[in-house]
């Protein structure tokens, strides 16, 4: 059972840039897109600062984020990466099976990586991440690098905001051909 004071806010600044880009996006009628909350049981809280020290994760979430970008539903996952290879293990079961469900209800599934190392963001597609993920699955590399990844889907931020709406467009530009 993971902690609250584990490793689960690792990519919180991370979260943070994507919440204040979100905010951008709802103020500009782009987009509403809602960071999902993760169910926590508080086992231990601070009787004087009334805060919580300790929880269990109740159970497994979904993803970070969900909602719509003008009509189309979408979801994602945020995670940061500090070095040219992605371990799959960053990248749950249950949310592989969510942003699969999704797709199949014709929602966008994607996952925000930033390369901390280099200050650079990719926009991985579901369609990406199957299939890096399914390699590792069938006894391949558990992993994938930098070097595998398509140049179009790199970007960089501006300022404190992510512009990933513009590789989303890219992404469905390219699903509509």
């Amino acid at each position: 059972m993971s902690t609250w004071n584990s490793r689960g806010l690792r990519g919180s600044s991370l979260e943070e840039f994507v919440n204040i880009t979100n905010d951008a996006y709802h103020k500009e009628n782009l987009a509403l897109i809602q960071k999902v909350p993760t169910p926590i049981t508080p086992v231990k809280i601070d009787k004087e600062s009334r805060h919580i020290t300790l929880a269990y994760f109740e159970q497994k979430s979904t993803v970070d984020y969900i909602g719509a970008v003008q009509g189309i539903p979408v979801c994602f996952d945020a995670k940061e990466c500090h070095a040219d290879t992605f371990p799959l293990a960053n990248i749950h079961e249950h949310q592989v099976s969510f942003m699969s469900d999704f797709e199949k209800q014709g929602g966008i599934s994607f996952i925000l990586i930033y390369f901390s190392k280099d200050d650079l963001y990719y926009y991985l597609r579901f369609e990406e991440m199957i299939r890096f993920w399914n390699r590792g699955n069938l006894g391949g590399r558990k992993s994938f690098t930098k070097s595998e990844l398509e140049d179009r889907f790199f970007f960089k931020a501006k300022g404190f905001r992510i512009p990933y709406l513009e590789m989303l467009l890219q992404d469905l530009n390219e699903r509509d051909e």
